[in-house]
């Protein structure tokens, strides 16, 4: 089984590797990426052993960033290439590397690593993102090795989350995966990745430690190794159909095990979805319902039964599939081939002994002889009487009593012009007018049973009336016979292959009219400026396809659901609109014609584009019409792409509102900074002039008084100019901070300082332990940081409040902590979350910039500020990471 189905991937590989250079772009570089489902799988390893290997091969091979963590082995791999230059940009004050795309388009080697594809570049660089970076370097001709994690794909990022609870900052989108050349699976165990982990090949003591309790547990990484195993078997089953799509080949190559059930209007169908269902369940498979549209009418009672079939099949979790054929074992059999189905399940055919010797081929023979390697299931039906041919026959007769009658009409028809010509042309000539009747006949009956009454009854009749000796079917000649024996045979196959000449024709006239209506209804919804044109326009254009009326409506910012007014709409009354309020939230179809809410008078389908339901359609059929399979995925095709337009336009829209707004911040940031530049002069000047009359010998004690407080209002008024100023230089991305080893109980002695007039009334107690280690931050702005949390504590609190500073380290998560608490009211729980953001306060006449000021510093020496929770006041954390530093020497 593994030689069997390793040779099928190779042969697979070998196909798609010809596809692409035939398709792919001339001058385009290849992209191969190491998929892992975490990090420490080795990814980065396997990707140097594969540069060293192109290298060896005489490839002009370069690194541009490998990733080594300080692991030694990969560290010796990456001494063995060539490395291009980082490059060195400044951020907020700290210098940082990254990936020269510039560089290395200049320099243009054939292949390159780029390690870390997920990776968000610093702010000022070309691209946002590296695989920005590499779809130029693809672009240009280089070829690419790089590397990615299962939790970086951003359609699979909600998932990873959910199992590991650890948020996912950096994803690309899945079409990167999708476009890949090649995809080469990193993978361990997740007992040999703890072991990597606990060893200190993956991340230092602490950080492993605390990695080992979370995101690395071993449910969670069996989980996220399911989920990337799953990915590379979509990747390699939707490559292994596009070589299949694309070469034609007919084989079957039993790469994995495939089922196929085919339904029809019988009842004993249901029972042979069932029996596929256990089958796939057993060999845990995919499995494909089919249906064959042979464009033979049903009858209602038929129609109904073939669509509770494959809402059956479809509950079941098949995919199910409507196909036009008229031959049902050929169609079956080119399905099978497209989708390498291994197994085909179908039911025994019921007929007694004697219909056995006499009828053609059955389905069952014509599946097993052109099935070459596809398994063929025939499953019994239920016990029961035996199927009666001759019943089934005079019901096809009643059926298609129009056939017969036509049948016979222009046999007689041909018989009395024969009649007429026999005396001047002899019997060769009515043979001819037989033959030409029956060719006639094939385009315009379908029954064979009445084309062989016809061909028959030609052939009898010509020996009857013309053949010598007439008015007998004896036959002297050989000649004669032969001739009435072959005429019989060639007008039948003749009338047959026309018949069926004439239906094929249909088919393609009926796909033909499909595929012209999906083309200009996707034309028209390109075409539609905005929403109100783009909903009318598809309502129409499905009104139009499928002559039935339809409804479309959306969810609106309420939550409820909005009727988009069209000409082919249909009223909604009350019980309509709980249906579709149903459908939207549930996102599954509901009402007539299916087993939800099914005495509505509409049928309600969700508009899904991805994960989101975009709204619902609306479709009411006439009086005693029923919706076939066909027309449902036809619905739901429209609906898909009608839902996909609606999210592009909400996606302009939503660009059109950050453009908007990201032009009114800037312009609110420009005034911003003006108007604070402009104040600081005036203020200046202001609290100097109040300084020197406050301390003028001749001035009264009222005099001075009134001085003071205008001091004191010009100062706040500058901090106020100072914190807005600070805002600016924030968002504008203008602050450089210049980060060294601190001390902070130095810091915290200058914000004391800083602060001694504010706080008379504020006793404030410092608690820090002996070995309290040095943190990487800017002085200046930490103590800005501490300033600015000691005024928000003495001004939110009493008088006689105290305030008490306390700082600690954390080496099991890596942190320096320092603590500044308050005994005040505290700040109301529903305020908690916002107390970060510009302009929330709880103070009344206060503006709110201090806290995110705070946060602003923090974020840009690489700390956080939080809010946590104590019995009784205020209490903010400052943080940093804990870095390990040489020794300073003492002052």
């Amino acid at each position: 089984m593994f030689s069997e189905a390793h040779s099928d991937s190779q042969r697979a590989d070998r196909i798609l590797a010809s596809i692409r250079r035939e398709e792919s772009r001339p001058g385009r570089g290849l992209l191969k990426i190491f998929f892992g489902m975490a990090p420490g799988v080795g990814k980065t390893y396997a990707m140097l052993e594969a540069a060293i290997q192109a290298a060896d091969k005489g490839v002009q091979v370069m690194t541009g960033v490998a990733e080594s963590h300080g692991r030694e082995d990969t560290m010796r791999l990456i001494g063995r290439l060539p490395r291009l230059p980082m490059k060195r940009v400044v951020y907020r004050g700290v210098e940082m590397e990254e990936f020269d795309l510039e560089e290395a388009l200049r320099v243009k080697p054939q292949l390159i690593l780029v390690d870390e594809l997920a990776h968000t570049n610093v702010p000022g660089m070309r691209h946002r993102k590296r695989y920005q970076d590499v779809e130029d370097l693809l672009a240009a001709g280089i070829d690419v090795y790089t590397t990615l994690n299962v939790q970086h794909l951003e359609s699979r990022s909600d998932t990873v989350h959910d199992i590991t609870a650890a948020p996912v900052q950096e994803t690309v989108p899945d079409s990167v995966l999708a476009e890949a050349d090649c995809i080469q699976l990193v993978d361990i165990t997740p007992d040999q990745l703890r072991t990597r982990l606990q060893e200190g090949k993956v991340y230092s003591a602490p950080q492993a430690s605390a990695a080992l309790d979370h995101f690395f547990k071993e449910s969670n990484l069996t989980a996220l190794r399911e989920l990337a195993l799953r990915i590379m078997a979509e990747k390699v089953d939707h490559e292994l159909t596009e070589v299949r799509t694309i070469s034609g080949d007919r084989s079957i190559w039993r790469s994995g095990e495939r089922l196929m059930v085919a339904v029809g209007p019988s009842p004993f169908s249901a029972r042979l979805v069932r029996w596929t269902r256990r089958m796939a369940y057993a060999l845990n498979a995919p499995w494909i319902a089919l249906s064959v549209d042979t464009g033979v009418p049903l009858s209602p009672e038929q129609q109904q039964r073939l669509d509770a079939n494959l809402e059956l099949a479809r509950r079941l979790g098949a995919e199910v599939v409507v196909m036009p054929g008229s031959d049902l074992a050929e169609t079956l059999l080119r399905m099978a081939f497209l989708r390498n189905v291994s197994q085909i399940v179908v039911g025994k055919p019921q007929e007694t002994y004697l219909w056995g010797l006499v009828r053609p081929m059955s389905l069952v023979d014509k599946l097993v002889k052109g099935s070459d390697q596809i398994d063929i299931y025939v499953v019994p039906a239920a016990p029961g009487p035996v199927r009666n041919r001759w019943k089934s026959w005079h019901r096809e007769t009643e059926k298609y009593g129009r056939d017969y009658w036509l049948a016979a009409g222009v046999t007689a028809a041909v018989t009395v012009l024969g009649l007429l010509m026999a005396a001047f042309t002899g019997y060769f000539a009515p043979g001819f007018l037989y033959l030409a009747g029956v060719v006639g006949l094939g385009f315009f009956i379908r029954s064979r049973w009445a084309m062989l009454m016809a061909a028959a009854l030609s052939a009898l009749l010509w020996n009857l009336l013309f053949i010598p000796p007439v008015l007998t079917f004896k036959i002297e000649r050989l000649e004669d016979a032969l001739m009435c024996v072959f005429f019989f045979l060639v007008a039948l196959s003749t009338g047959r292959l026309t018949s069926r000449l004439r239906v094929r024709e249909q088919e393609e006239r009926e796909r033909e009219k499909k595929t012209n209506a999906l083309f200009l209804y996707s034309r028209a919804l390109a075409s539609a400026a905005d929403v109100p044109s783009l909903v009318s326009v598809a309502v129409g254009q499905m009104s139009q396809i499928m002559g039935v009326r339809l409804a479309a409506m959306t969810p609106e910012g309420s939550g409820r659901l909005k009727l988009w007014e069209s000409g082919g709409a249909f009223p909604m009354g009350e019980k309509e609109w709980s249906v579709a309020a149903w459908c939207m939230e549930h996102r599954r179809p509901a009402g007539r014609f299916t087993d939800t809410l099914p005495v509505a008078e509409g049928f309600y389908l969700p508009m899904m584009s991805g994960e989101r339901c975009m709204g619902v359609l609306g479709v009411r059929p006439g009086e005693g019409e029923r919706l076939t399979a066909g027309q449902k995925d036809l619905l739901e095709s429209m609906g898909a792409q009608l839902a996909m337009a609606l999210e592009r336009e909400e996606l302009r829209a939503g660009r059109a509102r950050t453009r908007l707004m990201e032009e009114s911040e800037k312009l609110h940031r420009s005034l911003l900074d003006s108007v604070s530049h402009e104040f600081k002069t005036p203020l200046a000047v202001i609290e100097g002039g109040c300084e020197k009359l406050a301390g003028h010998a001749a001035s009264t004690p009222e005099e001075r008084e009134e001085y003071g407080e205008i001091l004191l209002a010009a100062r706040r008024l500058r901090r106020l100019v100072k914190n807005l100023l600070d805002v600016s230089r924030l968002e504008s991305g203008a602050l450089k901070p210049r980060l060294d080893w601190c001390d902070l109980g130095d810091v915290i002695e200058g914000a004391l300082a800083a602060t001694r007039e504010a706080r008379r009334n504020h006793p404030v107690s410092v608690a820090l332990p002996p070995d309290y280690p040095l943190v990487k931050a800017d002085f200046s702005l930490m103590e800005q940081v501490l300033v600015n949390l000691l005024l928000n504590a003495c001004v939110h609190t009493p008088a006689g409040t105290p305030i008490t500073l306390k700082g600690g380290a954390d080496p099991a998560r890596g942190q320096v902590w320092l603590d500044v608490h308050d005994l005040g009211p505290g700040i109301p729980p529903e305020q908690a979350e916002t107390i970060f953001e510009r302009f929330r306060t709880t103070r009344p006449g206060g503006l709110g910039l201090g806290l995110p000021i705070v946060r602003g510093f923090m974020e840009a020496q690489h700390g956080a500020v939080s809010l946590l929770p104590v019995p009784a006041g205020t209490c903010f954390r400052l943080v940093f990471p804990l870095v390990e530093h040489d020794h300073v020497p003492e002052e």
